[in-house]
């Protein structure tokens, strides 16, 4: 009877000491921004080491708007280390105390040294907390990697090379993923819905490559998040205007044109509590004319299509990583046939979508419509 009061006591301290020990723990959380524009950096490593530069077990990637957060951190002090392809390496001393989340912005430069190439994968650690199956993750440098026609990456001609994607454009750019119909592809454009995703040339999406922050292909299964199709989702995700200066870009080809202008409206300081940017992107073709002259082998009358994209965004950030964005688009499709026939369509859509940051809480809220 002793001997089991004693192990009574003794299982008692311990499950003591191990909940004391448990609760000795901190975490880190923030964003991390490319210093140049102020653009979140996506899909980066964010980890902690300690003071004789050991790696500790503590580290997540950045998620598409370049949040992380670290938790369950032992108390002490680490260096908090950013490390990615292209930038420089940063290392930042902190120290963790109990039950306090510590907030960190991390802003990396682009690196002047040109080392060679490794890969840092956070497919690893996003299993552990997300299901994926079947998807597909295509950024703006993969697409620029395809041959285009145009001179210019487009994500309907990148989706062309994706296993298990059929791709037809017979006046309106049909899209087949793994058997399903194309009404059962879910298209969506930061949350909204685009109905019709490709022109009807069939080489040419609506979306615009140089806006394009990353893009999800759910081949697959897919979670509630997404819901109204049984095929596939395409979940498109447009980056931010540049904070800190004015930029733009003007393209031709004999197929048609672009220009893009992003910029501050109120620019991003370090002391500011707040800044602002725009992002506006408009692109035209004029192949019915040009075709007359350099393609006549295909109609002497040129090809008949035409289309007009324009897409505009407006952010507004918070010192603390809240954003709020106003957001809106206009795609215009046109198929001329002299006395054959006369297709012409127009989507208009707006929205807006906020993300906050409590100040004393580890969530995330993200709200939408549309």
């Amino acid at each position: 009877m002793k001997n089991n009061y004693i192990n009574l006591i003794n299982i008692s301290i311990f499950l003591i000491f191990s909940i004391s020990s448990f609760s000795q723990t901190g975490s880190v959380r923030g964003f991390v921004y490319d210093k140049k524009n102020g653009e979140p950096i996506i899909f980066t490593n964010v980890f902690l080491q300690t003071l004789d530069k050991k790696n500790t077990n503590h580290g997540v990637p950045t998620n598409v708007d370049g949040f992380y957060h670290i938790s369950k951190v032992p108390v002490g002090d680490y260096f908090l280390t950013v490390k990615y392809l292209g930038y420089e390496t940063i290392e930042k001393k902190i120290n963790i105390k109990k039950n306090t989340i510590l907030k960190m912005e991390l802003f990396l430069n682009k690196s002047s040294i040109k080392l060679k190439e490794f890969v840092i994968s956070a497919e690893k650690q996003e299993m552990k907390t997300k299901i994926r199956t079947s998807v597909i993750k295509i950024s703006p440098k993969q697409m620029e990697k395809i041959p285009s026609i145009g001179a210019e990456p487009d994500l309907a001609q990148y989706l062309q090379v994706v296993p298990g994607v059929v791709f037809t454009g017979d006046q309106g750019g049909q899209l087949y993923i793994r058997g399903g119909s194309p009404i059962q592809n879910k298209i969506l454009l930061d949350g909204m819905i685009v109905y019709n995703p490709f022109h009807s040339i069939g080489f040419f999406s609506v979306f615009d490559a140089d806006i394009i922050r990353n893009t999800d292909v759910y081949t697959g299964g897919f979670s509630a998040e997404y819901g109204g199709r049984i095929s596939s989702i395409m979940d498109v995700t447009t980056r931010d205007g540049n904070k800190k200066r004015f930029a733009g870009k003007i393209s031709m080809s004999t197929f048609g044109s672009k220009i893009l202008l992003e910029g501050p409206l109120k620019k991003y300081k370090e002391k500011s509590q707040s800044s602002s940017s725009f992002l506006f992107s408009l692109k035209t073709s004029y192949l019915e004319e040009t075709s007359k002259k350099l393609y006549t082998y295909a109609n002497e009358d040129g090809l008949p299509f035409n289309y007009t994209d324009f897409y505009g965004k407006v952010s507004i950030n918070n010192r603390n990583g809240s954003k709020l964005n106003f957001f809106t688009y206009n795609f215009t499709d046109e198929v001329n046939y002299n006395f054959i026939s006369n297709l012409n369509w127009n989507s208009l859509g707006f929205g807006s979508s906020l993300i906050m940051v409590p100040e004393n809480s580890s969530a995330l809220i993200k709200a939408f419509i549309s």
